[in-house]
């Protein structure tokens, strides 16, 4: 039987690795887990990864900055566009007024009966925080954000597109959606997978804006990646998704972290199905309590570390 079980984590360009190191674990709250390098291409960026306290797959931002390179994308449509994190939900009050209180323009909105809070990262960005009751998943207290308020992980994606039909097909037979369509206004919502949280996928109907850029560019969506638990389910995942002529797909990448494999969808979103590695995922190159407290490297990258570390900024953990 083939399957995913929900998501793994979600990649975004953005600008600056300080302001965006700060966001996440200065206002947010979240726990830096690991600073690495974009393992593709000669052009040396930064790989950051923030977390949740356990560092679950289903809790991972992670992010690549682009200003210094000069990487800049477009937000439009057919492409990923929100990212949704989970918070707890009588945790909206707390997070309006933190927010608001960093200066971060916050909206009150509603979707799919519940209220949400919409706001941008620095670079532009789109975050929403869906508020959860029963999300088992422990949340990262720090910088004033209590362990009662701290953000569980990832709630889903919010991808755009201009004629949603062929997405939620390919939800359906490729990504295994579960628990049928909602839909309201211009927005259809899905479950893929089973697991209890974070496997939402929301698609809003746009038809005003302009293509998104799909590379690497600060302020977009990179790309989102969900769970699929094994490497022999991975394949099958696969297998099916070629069979049925998704022929944009991938070879197995190793991330040193997981293992990969990228699948540019009807949407146009990238989609990942990634399979954490069995011999320690993020403790493989430090212990628990250690993470993200050194510079790691690949071992087809650690000659160069000193070259790296002197091309990237500098960055104040």
């Amino acid at each position: 039987m083939t399957y995913v079980t929900g998501s793994h984590h979600v990649t975004l360009s953005v600008a600056d690795a300080q302001e965006d190191v700060d966001f996440h674990v200065k206002v947010l709250g979240m726990r830096f887990i690991k600073r690495t390098v974009l393992f593709d291409g000669s052009l040396p960026v930064y790989h950051l990864y923030y977390s949740n306290a356990a560092g679950d797959p289903s809790s991972v931002v992670t992010t690549f900055p682009w200003a210094q390179a000069g990487f800049y994308g477009k937000r439009g449509t057919n492409q990923a566009r929100e990212v949704l994190l989970s918070v707890p939900d009588h945790s909206l009050d707390f997070w309006y007024d933190r927010l608001t209180g960093h200066d971060i323009e916050v909206a009150n909105v509603e979707r799919f009966g519940k209220r949400r809070l919409a706001f941008r990262h620095p670079s532009g960005i789109e975050y929403v925080f869906v508020g959860n009751s029963g999300d088992e998943r422990i949340g990262h207290p720090g910088y004033g954000v209590p362990q009662e308020h701290a953000i569980h992980g990832i709630h889903g994606v919010g991808v755009h597109m201009a004629t949603p039909d062929r997405m939620v097909e390919f939800a359906d037979e490729s990504f295994f959606a579960t628990g049928g369509l909602a839909e309201e206004g211009s927005v259809l919502g899905m479950q893929i997978g089973d697991a209890k949280h974070g496997n939402h996928l929301e698609i809003t109907v746009n038809r005003s804006d302009d293509q998104g850029t799909w590379g690497y560019g600060a302020g977009t969506y990179h790309h989102f990646a969900w769970n699929l638990d094994t490497l022999d389910n991975q394949d099958a995942v696969k297998f099916g998704i070629e069979g049925r002529g998704y022929t944009d797909i991938s070879e197995l990448k190793d991330r040193k972290y997981f293992k990969s494999v990228y699948v540019r969808t009807p949407s146009g979103a990238l989609f990942e199905l990634a399979v954490t590695h069995t011999d320690g995922g993020w403790t493989c190159d430090e212990s628990p309590h250690e993470l993200g407290s050194r510079f790691q490297l690949p071992e087809q990258f650690e000659h160069r570390r000193d070259e790296l570390l002197g091309r990237l900024e500098p960055i104040d953990i």
